[in-house]
């Protein structure tokens, strides 16, 4: 079953049945102010953070689950009778609605008693990354009916207490000390226990009436599906120091038979003044160019790497949809979805990494400017702070104002100790740093200054040893990395036991610090640590080899961990894959661990984390088996680390495979199989419920995930195998045996390559020969500027 197809011409998922049974959702901004919201336009904006910077309120995990939201009515002031523009609230004929997801912007249409309607809600960008931006309510109107209309438009939002904890508890103070006014046209909700601070809901013209508080809107025993204020076509016009503030505006119109009207509601931050600044800039003209100016902005984010090969979902994903929701991870962090609903702040350590490895090519500003956090929310022993927000180490942090009516608690220091710890945190810093270095050629940034969160300051270079220092220090009984407090998987928690992964990341790590050292001079230092790795390795083929593949582990108590010999978590996705690509396994234990993988892990719907699943609770192995089976780690699809077992089938030359496995997980291919996957088939979820679970393919945690980064990275740079380097571009594809070939355009370091890649032998792996610019080459070289073409072929 399907809810929805692909407009690739216009880049938008158009649900065409809006009864869907779960949130479709899509992120408004691009800079400072974000907003999530479902194809119902049900969801909740902010400012700066979702957590104390939210302006409309948002109920998690409730029924239904996507509101309240940003919605519009529309009332026929002859016959009473009313609908809003986005399906819900009002729940009116399914049949005459659709909604368009595109690229920062979404679109409620339908076509109802007469009136055509459509509503885009989008958030312009700003020159001044230090204005407060607006949402804009587009509104669109023609009467089709064939006769006059007199209509009443109502934009309704309702606002936060700006805090989520006082949207949701605290209404001792939130209630009382919050309240709702009316000034020039605009409504506006001031919050008295933050001096200056209040938010507006305006129009571009004065309403005919308002409301501002929810009382009063909505009437006694009703909901947003049936406000008194809609049904009566008159709102109250009051306003309330305390109670529920929200923004209620009406506009009143006649359109004659053929007629068409625009008009526009605005939510932001401020007073009258701000709310009459957003009218003046944003008339028709000002957000028609706002709409231009962010389709331009994803246009060049989208020209630096465009793909065209013989699977259409695949070029949908990479060209599309797959770069797009890994830069909201960018962008917003993960702190902001419908599972997520801001109840934290800040970054998580090894996602904004990963996500910034994955990404230098689209937005290396955004990328270099999450790396500089990341250095910063590093202690100087070496590892990064799990979850930090970066304020705190603003020149003047903000400063955290308390209720009076809050039950007092012990303060804790920010920086915490190494009982608190994650043992990868830092080393997804060093790949982060050297992907940004070798995208954009900027060697000078391994020289820049950047301070510890604990005191005292260093290079980004002496940050990264810093990093492999810690590791290499963090050694156990067997002379494999610690596991502390969890390794990549949080439900893993071996405390005094030893992570495989951790010890195969750190090898990756090395790998990227060598090749970095050589290019920034500093051979001798690569070759130090290239040593230790080796002797690491070394330990890693001793001790961790299982037979068949590599154990995940060790336990405090010293019990190995995914041995053929454990009747629960046998096998273990992470290690497996990572023992590939670090280089610890030969290539015979390389195959037999992916085959192995294939035979245990793969699903119709991706790779297993780890099979069988856990049934018996073990503290020494972790949380994990406390998890239901089936269900996030233990025994479902993780997303996240799907893509690690592509990067490792394409390094052993397995293109089919790799494909097979992508193909699985690929959202796109399963826009046919809705009723089961019940998540958005242009995102990339956390996770997917595994054959242990009676809801196998349901897939979880949509948008806000590593996978999204970690798909596009693997695709791009393994399956279709165009990596940057310091001093050349490596082309190094791994593809199904069927295909003829590809091609694909990309910009580095100010030149266009366009890339023709033919596989008349049908092999899976290898360059029989490269041309550049007709010339032939061993290598495509670095150009500063024009047009090259690189034409390859593959072959033994």
């Amino acid at each position: 079953m399907r809810y929805g197809f692909f407009d690739d011409t216009r880049r938008e998922y158009v649900v065409d049945r809006v009864d869907c049974p779960w949130p479709l959702t899509n992120y408004l901004g691009t800079q400072r102010m974000g907003a999530v919201l479902s194809h119902q336009a049900g969801g909740y904006c902010w400012l700066d953070t979702p957590e104390y910077g939210r302006i409309t309120r948002f109920r998690p995990n409730s029924v239904p689950v996507d509101g309240p939201g940003h919605w519009v009515y529309l009332r026929d002031e002859e016959s009473g009778a009313y609908w809003s523009l986005s399906w819900q609230p009002t729940a009116a004929d399914v049949s005459a609605y659709t909604c368009r997801h595109g690229l920062s912007y979404s679109v409620f249409e339908c076509a109802l008693r007469g009136i055509r309607a459509s509503q885009t809600l989008l958030i312009p960008r700003e020159a001044d990354p230090q204005t407060d931006p607006v949402e804009v309510f587009d509104i669109r109107l023609k009467n089709e009916s064939g006769r006059p209309r007199r209509l009443s438009v109502i934009g309704y939002v309702e606002f936060s207490f700006h805090h989520i904890s006082f949207d949701q508890q605290n209404f001792q103070m939130s209630l009382y000390c919050a309240g709702s006014r009316y000034e020039e046209g605009a409504v506006l909700c001031d919050l008295k226990y933050e001096e200056g601070e209040t938010h507006f809901f305006a129009s571009d013209q004065a309403p005919a009436d308002f409301d501002g508080t929810r009382d009063a809107f909505l009437g006694p025993n009703r909901s947003e599906r049936n406000p008194l204020g809609v049904e009566k076509g008159v709102l109250s016009g009051r306003v309330e120091n305390g109670g529920n503030p929200v923004g209620a505006l009406r506009r009143s119109l006649t359109l004659a038979p053929g007629e068409e009207a625009r008009l526009f509601f605005y939510l932001g931050r401020g007073g009258a003044e701000a709310a009459d600044a957003a009218r003046k800039k944003y008339d028709a003209a000002g957000v028609d160019r706002a709409m231009e100016e962010l389709r331009a902005f994803w246009e060049e984010k989208l020209s630096v790497l465009r793909v065209h090969t013989p699977h259409e979902n695949m070029n949908r994903s990479l060209n599309i949809w797959n770069l797009y929701q890994a830069e909201i991870n960018v962008l917003f962090s993960r702190f902001s979805s419908f599972i997520e609903v801001g109840g934290r702040t800040g970054l998580g350590y090894r996602d904004t990494a990963q996500d910034a490895m994955c990404l230098p090519h689209a937005d290396p500003e955004k990328c270099r400017w999450r790396l500089e956090q990341l250095l910063h929310g590093q202690v100087s022993a070496g590892y990064g702070l799990h979850l930090f927000d970066p304020a705190w180490f603003e020149p003047h942090p903000p400063q955290d104002r308390k209720s009076p009516t809050v039950v007092p608690e012990m303060t804790q220091a920010r920086i915490h100790g190494l009982d608190d710890a994650c043992s990868d945190d830092a080393l997804w810093l060093i790949p982060a740093v050297v992907e940004y270095l070798r995208e954009t050629g900027d060697l000078s940034f391994a020289h820049r200054v950047i301070p510890f969160a604990d005191g005292g300051e260093a290079t980004v270079w002496e940050h990264l040893r810093r990093s492999l220092d810690f590791s290499f220090g963090q050694l156990g009984v067997h002379g494999i990395t610690k596991g502390l407090r969890a390794d990549w998987n949080d439900c893993l928690n071996l405390g005094g036991g030893e992570s495989a992964m951790v010890a195969f990341l750190l090898l990756w790590a090395v790998e990227h610090f060598s090749d970095a050292a050589r290019a920034l001079g500093f051979p001798e230092e690569g070759a130090r640590y290239a040593a230790r790795a080796e002797a690491l390795k070394e330990t890693c083929h001793r001790v961790l080899w299982d037979g068949e593949w590599y154990l995940r582990g060790f336990t405090a108590d010293g019990r190995p961990i995914g041995s053929h010999r454990d009747p629960e978590g046998k096998i273990h996705l992470e290690s497996a894959a990572w023992s590939v690509i670090s280089g610890a396994a030969d290539k015979a234990q390389a195959e037999s661990t992916l085959d192995a993988v294939e035979k245990w892990l793969l699903t119709p719907y991706g790779l297993l984390l780890n099979a069988p699943s856990y049934t018996r609770r073990d503290d020494g192995v972790g949380f994990i088996t406390r998890v239901y089976p089936g269900v996030k780690e233990n025994g479902s699809i993780f997303s996240h680390p799907n893509p690690w077992a592509w990067v490792a089938e394409s390094l052993l030359g397995r293109g089919t495979r790799a494909m097979k496995a992508y193909d699985a997980l690929l959202p796109e291919n399963q826009n046919d199989r809705m009723e089961i996957r019940q998540a958005e088939p242009y995102a990339y979820c956390q996770f997917i419920m595994g054959p242990d679970h009676s809801a196998f393919g349901r897939a979880r945690h949509p948008f806000m995930t590593g996978s999204a980064g970690w798909a596009y990275y693997a695709a791009t740079r393994y399956l279709l195998g165009v990596r940057p380097g310091f001093d050349r571009l490596v082309l190094d594809p791994c593809i199904p045996a069927r295909w003829d070939g590809f091609s694909l355009e990309r910009r580095w370091r100010g030149a266009d390559y366009r890339i023709t890649v033919r596989n008349p032998a049908h092999v899976e792996k290898g360059i029989r020969s490269l041309r550049v610019d007709g010339t032939p080459t061993d290598r495509i070289p670095v150009f500063s500027s024009g047009l090259h073409t690189v034409e390859a072929e593959m072959g033994s």
